[in-house]
């Protein structure tokens, strides 16, 4: 017990991973992963400015964030299918603050067949995922390499390890986005900049819900079914949680992960077939 007791505050006084005197953009953060990052990272000292559509939300999930280092969060309202929108909320934020932590994280595609999306699909898709990580990105990358630290984290899924079936549009959008961050990794590592990306399995969120009623509704079967069908394909014969997500995001935000750089990390149970 003493061994394990004097291991414990070696370990805690070497692994830093306080994020006081830290800001961080949480996008996506009113509700399911989003908004258990915000939650993880205010814990861990970090000020959070909220990204997202629905402004009552935004005053909820700001209401449950951790202040008990005076922190003071703050939220800007844009809809992610809105380029410009998002462009002007993020410069209305590093006018004023340098950004040391960006959580890119936004609702998936519609299911459904690549062979029967539209070029509208892919197009909005586009916009929606890539091109707004990319203006992000450039917002706050000049106050990054100013404070000589960066973390810029991706939540995406793990259909960029091994394709999901009917999620056409998500998945070829999830890859662009993977390979986007890998090849930004590459040139902002010099800067003590990190770029990372999470991969959700099968995570107890609004998503997955509606995912499962989609999917039996087409089968004719109950949600009670299709969800026992889903877990049993899951080594842990489990959903995950949004605060399990949530937990690696704020490990990979902290100076613990320092030389952590361009991975893409699943965070699914065990269900991706692939080493």
């Amino acid at each position: 017990m003493l061994i394990g007791t004097l291991f414990l505050k070696f370990y805690t006084q070497k692994m830093n991973i306080s994020l006081t005197g830290m800001n961080a953009v949480i996008c996506g953060s009113t509700q399911g992963i989003g908004l258990a990052v915000a939650k993880e990272l205010s814990v861990l000292g970090a000020r959070s400015f909220l990204l997202a559509r629905n402004e009552n939300m935004l005053q909820e999930a700001l209401s449950q964030l951790s202040v008990h280092v005076q922190q003071q969060h703050e939220y800007r309202v844009a809809d992610f299918s809105d380029n410009n929108a998002v462009n002007t909320a993020i410069k209305s934020i590093v006018r004023d603050h340098k950004i040391h932590i960006l959580i890119n994280n936004t609702g998936g595609p519609a299911a459904g067949a690549v062979t029967a999306a539209t070029a509208n699909d892919f197009e909005d898709a586009f916009r929606q995922h890539l091109v707004n990580n990319q203006l992000l990105a450039q917002a706050v990358l000049p106050g990054m390499k100013e404070e000589g630290y960066g973390r810029i984290i991706n939540i995406i899924s793990t259909s960029v390890k091994i394709p999901i079936q009917n999620l056409g549009v998500s998945n070829t959008i999830r890859a662009a986005v993977a390979a986007w961050a890998k090849t930004l990794s590459n040139e902002v590592g010099q800067f003590n900049i990190t770029v990372n990306n999470v991969l959700p399995g099968s995570t107890r969120t609004g998503r997955l819900d509606s995912l499962i009623a989609e999917m039996a509704e087409k089968k004719q079967s109950g949600i009670a079914t299709i969800e026992k069908e889903m877990e049993e394909k899951i080594p842990m014969k489990r959903f995950g949680l949004p605060e399990e997500i949530a937990n690696l995001a704020a490990f990979l935000a902290s100076p613990a992960a320092s030389y952590i750089n361009g991975a893409s990390i699943p965070v699914d149970g065990g269900r991706t077939g692939s080493i």
